[in-house]
């Protein structure tokens, strides 16, 4: 098993064979930089100063063999250096919280969109604000412009010249319509507006974000059950996140030649605001504590690693790619 600072070194490594120089990680600007901890900062346990100083199984080093001794007493994250945008966050329980909680705790320097609107700006600084994150990067996005997705992306170009991840969490339906026995009904502009909110965006924002990833870069979006098997009340959503699903993989063809990967990521179900409007949700929940090969439903924060993952160095080799965290409930014939 490699231990999460024997899989740095891995990052390390990797980093040095593509000509990038990892000794000192890459200056970060003030925007979603880590709060003061008060007083002293608490000395390693004995058993954590032997993972530092012991040699890696298999000759691997420490990757702060060699560095200064203020650097070696910094734990530096698979994610150190790196900035990207996360679009989606509604309050503490959306799956995009979870993401840019994992992110952040490995250092990535996370900026941040919101719906417009006052109060929906003060919502989303109060969840940046529980991360820990000081004085965050954070615009007002209406995803069904493409103006504000254009104008968003010139701004982080303009101020920051180059991004590294994106992480596309929004979606959209009328929840008048995500009942048992109301989809053959949907209008069509229900119909044509969840496409657009849910699916047509991750292709427009990354249409955008790939000119910005420079030195290569990762993108995920989040899909569920729902786009690949019939779920009772999920309704037009499942076909937009069937869209969602087949838009990754052809950004990832399009994309791969310029070191970009797409992925996804199937959630089970959580207790989010979006989840919510969904009819029979709480039967969904149920249902998937019985049969699921795990017994029990999902935590935010599962999620919120599996995307750390697909968007850092240890993903490099997936591209186009959907992955499941859902307890393995998308295994079984139930």
């Amino acid at each position: 098993m490699l231990y999460p600072i024997e899989l740095r070194a891995l990052i390390a490594r990797s980093e040095e064979r593509k000509g990038r120089s990892v000794a000192k990680p890459a200056r970060r600007r003030d925007h979603g930089a880590r709060k003061p901890v008060d007083g002293p900062r608490k000395p390693p346990s004995a058993a954590f100063r032997g993972t530092l100083s012991h040699p890696r199984p298999g000759g691997i080093e420490s990757p702060t063999a060699g560095a200064p001794t203020e650097a070696r007493n910094r734990i530096m994250g698979f994610m150190d250096g790196k900035r990207g945008l996360i679009v989606g966050i509604a309050n503490e329980r959306s799956f995009a919280y979870s993401i840019a909680e994992s992110l952040h705790r490995e250092g990535a320097e996370c900026l941040f969109t919101h719906l417009p609107g006052d109060k929906m700006e003060r919502r989303v600084r109060r969840s940046i604000d529980a991360l820990g994150i000081e004085d965050p990067w954070l615009r007002p996005l209406n995803a069904a412009s493409d103006e504000d997705i254009e104008s968003v992306f010139k701004e982080i170009g303009e101020e920051f010249g180059k991004i590294d991840f994106l992480v596309h969490s929004i979606a959209y339906a009328d929840k008048d319509w995500l009942q048992p026995g109301k989809f053959a009904s949907t209008p069509r502009e229900v119909f044509t507006q969840a496409m657009d909110i849910s699916a047509y965006t991750y292709a427009a924002m990354a249409n955008h974000a790939a000119p910005l990833m420079t030195e290569g870069g990762s993108m995920i979006a989040l899909s569920y059950y729902g786009a690949e098997k019939a779920v009772p009340g999920y309704n037009v959503m499942g076909v937009a996140k069937a869209a969602l699903e087949a838009t990754t993989r052809y950004l990832a063809l399009e994309l791969g030649e310029k070191n970009v990967r797409v992925n996804c990521i199937s959630g089970g179900p959580l207790r989010t605001m979006s989840a919510m409007a969904v009819g029979g949700f709480g039967e969904i929940l149920d249902w998937v504590e019985q049969k699921a090969p795990l017994k029990r439903n999902i935590e935010g924060r599962e999620v919120g690693d599996c995307a750390a993952f697909l968007l850092s160095g240890l993903a490099s080799g997936m591209t186009g790619q959907c992955i499941y965290v859902d307890s393995g409930y998308a295994t079984v014939g139930l």
